[in-house]
């Protein structure tokens, strides 16, 4: 018996299992394979582009992914310096074998949490609840609450050229039985597709030949409670396609599986193959391709932007036209794999499921990609299904609060055609949702939950602190006019007029950084890096965070304009037809919720807006606010 049950063992999982575990609640996490947990099955680092903010708010909230890819990391580069901080992000390559091995330690050594290796086959439910987990040795075990986090596995079959076999990623096992207990269960599964590159021997690869990239010095962790120094120890490399891969690909795309039929599975858009790219982007002479490191102990190096499903033959000659390759040796194929996920529009915000309640869905099995949107969602479903137990009100993360909020919005509200990725455009606050402050966010919500542990509320009001003493350090800081003060303006190539600047207006100015001011007072840079980067974001961009708060405040209004549970949508005849159904079959949470449902006009939201003031006026409705 258990309180919590989580299927599967990936990174959705790992989070979910801890979360709850930490909540207090006895968590059972039930994985295909032991050795599975954590698998890096494609590519071997951690963060990115908006996936970067994501785990740095999962390590707000509590999470383990930020610790563990401090902990075995090779390289760490920050992304997109050369833009605005909104888009800043993190990305290292991870030891993918003692990342895997570092949160199994996690998982093995936290209270109120069992690992085991077995095969869930069913999800029992009673009176419209989760009641209880089968699995295939018939194993029965009651439990109060599920999170599905099945990832690639369910149904898993592997395509390589005219070879296909049932299969997880990496040659493990698939779950075979499960998508039938859920299509009992009423929902809708599709087939999704991702892929993944060969891996290459590092004896049999030229280096010589292609451009080393170099990571960031010094190395900035994801974690807030990392304090130690990190190194790079290894360098990747970059080398590209040309004209005669591109000829190999298309002299076989009669072989490829993506243009011959025996792929039905929806591909990710943003992350294609390399034989979608060379029909898509048939004016491209050459693609950029990245040679990553698998791990310190590791002989395998992975082909960053040559995932393929091509077959064996062609994968050999395609890959030994490339720059430094010319000799490789293929240790392992690059393929496909598709698998069964859900309609993602059949959960709650929470992620709970919207015709089950207690049952909970993490990860790959709602139609996204990737480790960090999957830890994402695995520390949310934990958090509410630790909460569902305790008897208190869900957690919901709005699209103002994190990126994981608008990940978790955009799923449940407009669903995905195919596998879903995060992109910083994706969100509308992204200014606002930077990574430099997803402790300021997160942390003390997480702390009033359970989770997130006082060392970490601890260091966030400090760091918090910190940076508002420095900020007004800069606002009281003046330089008058002097020698000086004009040789410091002229190195800068700023004008010098005659009145005096304060450092705050000095920092504002594009050109001017906080190190350059410390040239001139050294004790504006007395701080740890953290603080000086909250700083002085908080002050070049002021006048654009304060226009930003006005538009979240704006948008709150209505997304804490909460609708009722029991609202009976198709009796509203002043609705459009096409919105009663879907506001009915998807039950928003909030006004803001229900304006976001595609189909649903801004007309059809007033609507609703008149029937709640309705509601409320009514007797019943001032018995229910009463009651509140």
């Amino acid at each position: 018996m258990a309180d919590i049950v989580v299927i599967g063992g990936g990174h959705a999982g790992c989070e979910a299992a801890l979360a709850s575990a930490r909540m207090g609640v006895d968590t059972l996490m039930l994985t295909l394979n032991l050795d599975g947990i954590a698998l890096m099955a494609c590519n071997p680092s951690i963060g990115g582009s908006a996936k970067g903010q994501i785990v740095r708010e999962v390590d707000a909230l509590g999470g383990e992914m930020g610790l563990a890819i401090d902990d075995t990391m090779l390289q760490s580069r920050t992304l997109n310096l050369s833009k605005g901080p909104a888009v800043h992000a993190l990305r290292a390559q991870a030891d993918k074998q003692a990342y895997q091995n570092r949160m199994r330690k996690a998982l093995f050594t936290q209270p109120h949490l069992r690992v085991e290796q077995g095969e869930a086959v069913e999800i029992v439910t009673e009176d419209g609840t989760v009641c209880g987990v089968v699995t295939r040795t018939g194993k029965q075990i009651p439990c109060k609450a599920v999170v599905v986090a099945t990832g690639v596995y369910l149904k898993g079959r592997v395509i390589i050229g005219e070879a296909e076999w049932m299969s997880g990623p990496q040659g493990l096992q698939n779950s075979q039985f499960l998508s039938e207990s859920l299509l009992r269960l009423g929902f809708q599964l599709r087939r999704f597709k991702t892929g993944t590159p060969a891996r290459i021997d590092v004896r049999s690869i030229d280096f010589d030949e292609m451009e080393p990239q170099y990571g960031d010095e010094p190395v900035e962790p994801f974690s807030y409670l990392t304090d130690r120094k990190l190194e790079n120890t290894f360098a990747c490399y970059l080398t590209w396609t040309n004209e005669e891969t591109h000829r190999i690909i298309r002299d076989n795309l009669s072989r490829a599986p993506m243009y011959t039929g025996s792929i039905t599975g929806i591909g990710p858009r943003y992350c294609p193959s390399i034989e979608t790219k060379i029909v898509r982007f048939a004016d491209k002479t050459r693609h950029q391709i990245f040679m990553e490191p698998e791990g310190a102990s590791s002989h395998e190096w992975y082909v960053q932007g040559m995932s393929t499903s091509l077959p064996e033959d062609v994968q050999w000659s395609m890959y030994r036209s490339i720059a430094g390759l010319h000799h490789c040796e293929i240790t392992r194929l690059g393929y496909a794999i598709e698998y069964d996920c859900i309609d993602s529009r059949e959960l709650r915000p929470s992620l709970e499921c919207l015709r089950w309640k207690n049952l909970f869905m993490a990860g790959q099995i709602n139609g996204t990609s990737g480790y960090e949107e999957a830890a994402g969602q695995g520390i949310l479903c934990g958090i509410n299904a630790a909460l569902q137990v305790q008897g208190r009100e869900p957690l919901v993360l709005t699209r103002d609060m994190a990126y994981i909020g608008v990940l978790t919005d955009d799923l449940t509200t407009r669903g995905t055609d195919e596998p879903y990725r995060m992109m910083t455009s994706r969100a509308e606050h992204r200014l606002h949702l930077r990574q430099d402050n997803a402790d300021r966010r997160l942390t003390r919500l997480s702390y009033a939950l359970g989770l997130a542990g006082k060392e970490r509320l601890e260091r966030m009001e400090a760091k918090q602190a910190a940076a508002q003493a420095l900020m007004h350090a800069l606002h009281d800081t003046h330089f008058v006019q002097s020698a000086m003060r004009s040789q410091w303006l002229e190195k800068h190539h700023q004008p010098d007029p005659p009145q005096t600047l304060s450092a705050e207006e000095l920092l504002r100015r594009p050109e001017i950084s906080l190190t350059d001011l410390g040239e001139m007072d050294a004790a504006l840079c007395d701080c740890e890096k953290p603080v000086r980067d909250m700083a002085e974001i908080e002050t070049k961009y002021a006048g654009y965070l304060v226009k930003q708060q006005a538009m979240i405040r704006k948008a709150r209004a209505m997304e804490d304009t909460l609708l009722p549970e029991d609202m009976d949508y198709l009796s509203m005849d002043a609705l459009r037809l096409e919105a009663r159904d879907k506001l009915q079959k998807q039950r928003p949470r909030s006004l803001a919720q229900a304006g976001r449902i595609p189909g649903v006009s801004p007309a059809d939201v007033a609507v609703l807006m008149v029937a709640l003031k309705k509601r409320q006026e009514s007797p019943a409705g001032e018995k229910e606010k009463a009651h509140e």
